[in-house]
């Protein structure tokens, strides 16, 4: 047991290991909506859509994480906009949205001559979370679950079938705008922990493992958490004995159970339909 222990006793891996699995949880349940909705790029896309926020709040000293809200949000609506303005279809919008925020981002880091730590938030330094941190992130964990189970049949129509949630006069706008301010959240939370760049591993990798096991939304929602613990707390161990880093072994572990499953499901594994 010694093994399982000793990481315990430094206090920094105690604040990494509970960020993780806070984070394992919100990004699982957010991200079983962009799976079930085919929009697993979107993640991406809002993912760097944050970088000029950061830029622009960082050179004004307003709070940063404030500033990627605004610029993940806002780079829904772009996509959003351009999709309901012309023929371009929303694979190639959020193609086109995610390298112009991208480039926006890089340019304005370095015109402003800002002191940003860019590879922090590119592949984050989950080792470094505070205190304040786990609050932080255990604050928007909270609040998007909550706000996820009290509309969980608004939000389950709209996934399945946006046209007749607009029918019966549900206000799909505002679903649509609450389902990407919680996605902007999601990311923002795990910028610390494992940067821009592997979040998007931590919202797919998990809800997918799961949707290879379950059917049901919500049974995606619960086996894709435990999963995304599961990878969080593995990837942290790894680290600590391996000496790796640890947000890209928090996504390798995600990368190996997707694989599991893809292999050995019941139903729709590669080895139950030859055998």
């Amino acid at each position: 047991m010694n093994w399982l222990i000793e990481p315990l006793t430094f206090e920094f891996m105690r604040h990494a290991i509970a960020t993780a699995v806070l984070l394992g949880v919100l990004c699982a349940v957010v991200g079983t909506y962009l799976i079930v909705q085919r929009m697993g790029l979107l993640g991406d896309v809002i993912a760097h859509a944050v970088l000029p926020g950061l830029a622009i709040a960082f050179f004004f000293g307003i709070d940063i994480y404030l500033g990627a809200f605004i610029s993940g949000t806002l780079s829904t609506f772009v996509i959003t906009w351009i999709e309901s303005q012309s023929r371009i279809k929303v694979d190639v919008a959020m193609a086109l949205v995610f390298s112009g925020f991208l480039a926006l981002g890089i340019t304005l880091i370095t015109v402003l001559q800002s002191k940003l730590d860019l590879h922090q938030f590119l592949f984050g330094d989950i080792l470094g979370v505070t205190a304040t941190d786990i609050w932080q992130t255990l604050i928007i964990t909270i609040f998007v679950l909550v706000l996820v189970k009290l509309f969980y049949k608004e939000l389950l129509f709209y996934t399945f079938d946006p046209l007749g949630a607009q029918a019966i006069g549900l206000p799909v706008q505002l679903i649509h705008f609450g389902l990407n301010a919680a996605i902007t959240l999601t990311i923002i939370a795990s910028m610390q922990a494992v940067g821009v760049i592997l979040v998007v591993s931590l919202l797919v990798g998990p809800g997918i493992t799961a949707y290879m096991l379950v059917k049901e939304l919500h049974h995606m929602m619960i086996v894709g958490a435990v999963f995304g613990m599961i990878s969080s707390v593995s990837g942290m161990y790894l680290s600590y004995y391996l000496n790796i880093p640890s947000g890209a072994a928090i996504v390798l572990v995600v990368s190996g159970l997707f694989l599991l499953a893809l292999l050995f499901s019941p139903h729709q594994g590669i080895l139950a339909q030859r055998f």
